[in-house]
């Protein structure tokens, strides 16, 4: 039997994790700043409609969930591992979700292997 642990995710960076498991890139552009960008596969979206067009982009692509299961805050950088699961080359894969937060908003985020 697998036990999973919970742990607690700054509001921001929930609301992100939420948003992706709904599927709903409005919701995700909204976690971030209004110049918020996201470097994901070697590019980088800079703003909402940028981030709700990558959004859109990656949940038409492919169907995935992911479970974050550690985080650690150092040097301003916010580090959430998460186990992602789907229909993606690779699948399953662990994640780094690298965020950087300002006033309850991700500024950055960058997700990487």
């Amino acid at each position: 039997m697998e036990i999973k642990m919970a742990i607690t995710l700054p509001k921001s960076i929930e609301a992100y994790f939420a948003a992706d498991r709904d599927g709903n890139p409005e919701a995700v552009a909204a976690a971030f700043t209004e110049s918020g960008s996201v470097k994901d596969k070697g590019k980088t979206h800079t703003g909402h409609d940028a981030i709700r067009a990558w959004m859109a982009d990656e949940s038409q692509q492919y169907t995935y969930a992911v479970t974050p299961f550690s985080i650690t805050t150092q040097n301003g950088k916010t580090q959430v591992n998460g186990h992602a699961v789907g229909d993606f080359p690779g699948s399953p894969i662990d994640l780094r979700y690298i965020f950087v937060l300002a006033d309850d908003k991700i500024a950055e985020l960058e997700i990487t292997v």
